[in-house]
């Protein structure tokens, strides 16, 4: 290999080497991506425009952060991947489980949550157990009973899900063959089927749950069971992003540590939901 040779490998491998630096990003500019159909997380207004708890957070978020972000509606089931392509930077509210944690990075929660079943009020399934009182589902001892008396109410019974969900694992382990899962794109298609007879109960947000009566058309429906947490469900609530991007989750998290000692993240929730959402750190 001659000099010339040498000079140019030498060359091409300081280029190299140099390249991850050249691609850092600075974050000045982020692309959220939000669902659109969750309300009162996040909902288009008659305009088409994104409305809702996650809007109005996420936007202070971004101040605090210094950060000018783009927010894009999108299809549930396609968030994960979409970011991981490149179409998004974050997702909003993104439930933290396991299987999750294996293909994305979270910030900490900017809410807490829990997780209830949906029914008709007046139908055979309106009189669950602990309606309105919080249940755990990784304290076995006091979960385990009451969920196999659920179970007992719901066999043979068609329960309806939003795809990609904890809420569908979560059925899916407890019940198994017992029940019929359907799932749905978005939570206000599995609704119509509710009312219309064609499935018996849904399982979602609670925060979802407790305030579709209050919408019109959705007088029937009501909030039963125990308002759930723990085991696969995803009822602390962040903002996904990819793996390693340790700088833009660093400046999130502070934004939201920040947020919620401001008593902003009460604020919004509770004029969002009714329920202060507020995560503990």
């Amino acid at each position: 290999m001659n000099n010339r040779m040498i000079l140019a490998a030498v060359a091409a491998a300081l280029v190299a080497a140099a390249a991850p630096a050249a691609q850092a990003k600075d974050w000045t500019h982020v692309k959220v991506g939000i669902e659109g159909a969750f309300p009162p997380w996040n909902a288009l207004d008659p305009q088409g425009n994104l409305t809702g708890l996650d809007v109005d957070l996420i936007k202070d978020l971004c101040t605090r952060a210094k950060v000018e972000c783009d927010l894009q509606a999108g299809e549930w089931s396609a968030m994960i991947p979409s970011l991981n392509a490149g179409k998004f930077d974050l997702i909003m509210t993104l439930g933290i489980n396991e299987k999750r944690k294996q293909v994305v990075d979270f910030t900490v929660p900017y809410a807490s949550g829990v997780a209830s079943f949906i029914v008709e009020k007046d139908g055979p399934l309106a009189k669950m157990p602990m309606t309105g009182e919080k249940l755990d589902l990784n304290d076995k001892e006091k979960a385990d009973p009451v969920m196999k008396s659920i179970g007992e109410m719901l066999s043979g019974k068609a329960v309806g899900v939003v795809q990609s969900t904890s809420h569908e694992q979560l059925i899916t382990a407890y019940f198994g063959k017992d029940v019929t899962l359907r799932t749905y794109k978005n939570s206000g298609e599995r609704d119509l089927d509710l009312k219309a007879g064609r499935i018996d109960a849904g399982f979602d947000s609670g925060v979802y749950g407790a305030t579709l009566p209050s919408k019109p058309g959705n007088e029937d429906l009501t909030i039963v069971g125990p308002q759930l947490k723990g085991a696969m469900l995803a009822t602390e609530v962040a903002i996904g992003m990819r793996k390693g991007e340790t700088e833009l989750k660093e400046k999130l998290d502070a934004a939201i540590k920040s947020a919620a000692a401001d008593g902003v993240i009460k604020t919004l929730s509770v004029k969002w939901s009714k329920l202060d959402l507020t995560p503990t750190f």
